[in-house]
């Protein structure tokens, strides 16, 4: 290590610290204030209902009008060019202006007290859908997977902000000291949006989703290595953490604290996150529920995890299920991405009611956009982000209903609009944090807040 010459050491300055050696007074009370405030949990703004989030988040954008939006005009019109001024002078990805409509490829029917009309690639689903709040007017402001993607999980479409479950794991932090607040589980098909979907942006990284794996060890190299015992590693550790606390109290850095902090959750993982995974001490009632083989990795199987992990103090699962980007053979994929899907999550919803669960935990359901109201000449539908169905229950929703509508063509919202940033103010709002009064700053100091919509008045 290099040091300043005696005589030059003892001419240095209060003022030449804290001016010229480029920190100054002004970041270093911004690092204690940032260290400080992500510290510990906030708390909520008012009592609330649900305690926990499942977003079972489908990757790549499913069709609106092969599941939850019957539109008969469609199929009339099938074969013929969609009018001009549907389009007009927008510009999307992968849109062939010369294609032409497309019915729905499967046959609806309504279901439950609400009457609720569900595609009969849902016949799970339509078991449950008065537990179930339907918006079929959803839009987005992106026309991209990556970008779609991550401007529902952040509110923004840039990469760089915190993710819905970082917010929570803020203000409400973790229920349960043996696993981490916020858990990510992939059960394949590719995700465009990539693990900004679950940063902390600028927070620190401990309130980053973290992600479990769906087969064999849950994280990979959790485990001790060969000669390595309990009481060696918990010496190492406390060893470590000792040295790393004096260097937070210099440095003041929160990076310091996450890296602290994620030691010790390792250590406790290598034993809580086995017992998570083992599906031996569920009755085979609850894995037909689910239609969950405990050895195979599946939804079903991924479905029972959520359940599990929020059993056991976890405060957002993001579940994702890829696949759904059908710009080709759209009947096909539909057809085994609603196999995939409707069983699993008709299954998490009953055993969440049967638990008592449902009424503190919310799922949404959604994808990044809809899809076009034409054919492609792939025989597909392209990316679509005036319209998309969704999916919202639990938490005290007020569910059994159907939320907005489109036109004859299900190409824009007819009535009721819901922007994806209304969705993400709701699971705040029932959570109890108000998204107008919750705020933080950057890196840079600048305060920066939630979302700038307000919730969804009708399921609130």
């Amino acid at each position: 290590m290099n040091l300043l010459p005696e005589t030059e050491a003892q001419s240095l300055t209060r003022r030449h610290f804290f001016g010229e050696c480029g920190y100054g007074v002004g970041k270093l009370a911004l690092a204690g204030l940032l260290t400080n405030a992500f510290s510990k949990p906030q708390g909520t703004h008012f009592a609330s209902k649900a305690k926990r989030v499942i977003h079972l988040m489908q990757a790549g954008a499913p069709s609106h009008l092969e599941l939850f939006d019957n539109k008969p005009k469609l199929k009339e019109l099938e074969g013929k060019p969609l009018p001009p001024s549907v389009i007009g002078d927008q510009r999307y990805a992968f849109i062939q202006r010369d294609a032409a409509v497309l019915g729905p490829r499967f046959p609806f029917a309504r279901h439950g007290q609400s009457g609720a009309e569900l595609s009969d690639k849902l016949p799970h689903l339509a078991k449950v859908v008065d537990e179930v709040a339907i918006i079929k007017s959803m839009h987005s402001d992106q026309f991209n997977h990556a970008p779609g993607q991550i401007f529902f999980n952040t509110g923004f479409a840039q990469p760089g902000r915190p993710s819905l479950g970082s917010w929570l794991s803020y203000g409400l932090g973790a229920a349960s000291d043996n696993l981490p607040a916020f858990v990510v589980m992939s059960t394949g098909g590719g995700i465009s949006g990539g693990s900004a979907l679950w940063s902390a942006g600028f927070m620190p990284g401990k309130h980053a989703g973290v992600r479990f794996r769906n087969s064999g060890d849950p994280i990979l190299n959790v485990s001790n290595p060969i000669g390595v015992d309990n009481k060696l590693q918990r010496d190492s550790l406390d060893l470590i953490g000792k040295l790393n606390r004096r260097r937070l109290e210099v440095e003041q850095d929160p990076e310091i604290a996450t890296r602290i902090e994620s030691y010790e959750m390792a250590f406790r993982l290598q034993t809580s996150a086995p017992e998570l995974m083992d599906l031996k001490s569920e009755r085979p009632a609850t894995l037909k529920l689910y239609g969950a083989d405990p050895t195979k990795p599946s939804y079903g199987r991924a479905c029972l995890l959520a359940r599990r992990m929020v059993e056991r103090g976890v405060r957002y699962v993001q579940l994702i299920c890829g696949g759904w980007d059908a710009h080709g053979d759209v009947k096909g994929n539909h057809e085994t991405q609603g196999k995939k899907v409707d069983k699993p999550i008709a299954g998490l919803i009953s055993d969440l009611h049967a638990r008592g669960l449902l009424e503190s935990t919310q799922l949404v359901w959604v994808g990044e956009f809809g899809r076009t109201p034409r054919i492609n000449k792939n025989g597909g539908r392209d990316h679509w982000p005036p319209v998309a169905g969704g999916l919202m229950m639990g938490g005290g929703m007020r569910t059994g209903q159907v939320i907005g509508s489109t036109n004859r063509l299900g190409e824009v919202p007819k009535d009721r609009p819901v922007n994806y940033r209304e969705v993400l103010a709701t699971l705040y709002q029932l959570m109890g944090i108000d998204v107008r009064s919750f705020t933080l700053p950057d890196l840079n100091g600048r305060p920066q807040y939630l979302v700038d919509h307000a919730p969804i008045s009708e399921i609130i």
